[in-house]
């Protein structure tokens, strides 16, 4: 059994609709990122699942029981969960007195709470703040604070709203750090909102792609990065190479897929007829100077209509009758000494194209 489940949820602000039947179910002890753009309906879903606001329709199951229940009830589980504001909140008092307020309103007191601050301040990195006015502190401690309140209840859900972002680069990767490191000591089931792709993909189990208050698509981060449903999912999880075209043959799923007076060989189900779009990773294309003796069914010749440096790779937009990106070592790009105008010829796997219905 799921321990948070929502069943066809649906959220409106006045005459706009936020979220449209939403339906997931995290297990216990998951991390759980939802990944989509600035008001894909993230923070609405978080603050529905926290019971702090009531949907417009649909359930929320926590632990198997109907969150439409008395107060006394939904308080019960309203203390079993935590949250984590993408602005954190915190009082006009010090490191310490912050942590512990969460477990004074639980009653805890003396020994126990001293016990309880010290170690969870020892985990978030801030054992030697504990005297300093939190409001005082940078974005980054501020956060640690926040996380350390919410985790000092021991939390069976904590939830997220993007983390990191507003925080400088360096604050960022301390915050995942300490994420990471929490997720590696509890069994705490973690929801987390967040517009970073690459976050959720280190940091999570599954995922959805929420986008108009919709799910898209929920799967491990390898599925939904390799294999996006469709062309809104394709596009935000960074496949640069989409090409709409036809299927023109098929034979024990190996299609023909006609594009442009070009044919893209690729494995799929879709029939002869379809329309439909090719998607292939910048990092599934090899570049050469010539045409190269090779198992991959795809080459093509084209011309380099741009290169941009990008650390210890080279992004290389070709046109071969279509466009195409391919990401090369910064290092093979001056030994074939790429420039713009070159001819080159770039070829990929059938196996490396993924095919997604037109909308």
């Amino acid at each position: 059994m799921a321990l948070i489940e929502t069943v066809n949820l649906c959220q409106r602000y006045g005459e706009r609709d936020i979220l449209k039947n939403v339906n997931l179910r995290i297990d216990r002890g998951e991390v759980f990122a939802l990944i989509g753009p600035t008001g894909a309906g993230k923070t609405t879903l978080l603050r529905l699942i926290d019971l702090i606001d009531e949907p417009a329709s649909g359930k929320i199951f926590f632990d198997g029981v109907d969150a439409a229940a008395p107060a006394a009830v939904r308080l019960g589980m309203r203390r079993r969960m935590a949250f984590v504001l993408q602005k954190p909140v915190v009082f006009n008092l010090s490191v310490h007195d912050n942590i512990a307020c969460a477990l004074r309103w639980r009653g805890v007191r003396g020994s126990k709470l001293k016990e309880k601050v010290n170690h969870i301040t020892d985990v978030v990195g801030l054992s030697d703040y504990g005297n300093r006015n939190a409001r005082q502190l940078s974005g980054g401690e501020v956060q640690r604070v926040a996380i350390a309140r919410a985790m000092a209840i021991e939390p069976e859900v904590l939830l997220l709203d993007e983390p990191m972002a507003n925080l400088d680069p360096l604050s960022a990767a301390r915050i995942e750090e300490l994420i990471s490191s929490i997720i590696r000591q509890y069994a705490t089931t973690i929801i987390m909102a967040t517009h970073d792709l690459s976050q959720g993909q280190r940091l999570a189990d599954r995922m959805a792609v929420m986008m108009g208050g919709e799910l898209l698509q929920t799967g491990s981060s390898k599925d939904v990065f390799t294999s996006p449903r469709n062309r809104e999912v394709a596009e935000f999880v960074g496949v640069e190479n989409i090409i709409d075209g036809v299927i023109a043959s098929s034979e024990d799923n190996m299609v023909t897929l006609e594009s442009r007076g070009r044919s893209i060989e690729a494995i799929s189900d879709y029939p002869v007829g379809a329309e439909v779009c090719a998607c292939i990773r910048p990092e599934d294309i090899t570049l050469a100077l010539s045409r190269i003796s090779s198992s991959a069914r795809n080459s093509f010749e084209g011309e380099i209509t741009w290169l941009v440096n990008m650390g210890p790779l080279t992004r290389v937009e070709v046109q071969c009758g279509f466009p195409l990106v391919a990401m090369v070592t910064k290092r093979s790009a001056e030994e074939m000494g790429l420039n713009k105008g070159k001819k080159i010829y770039a070829t990929f796997k059938a196996t490396g194209v993924h095919v997604i219905k037109r909308n």
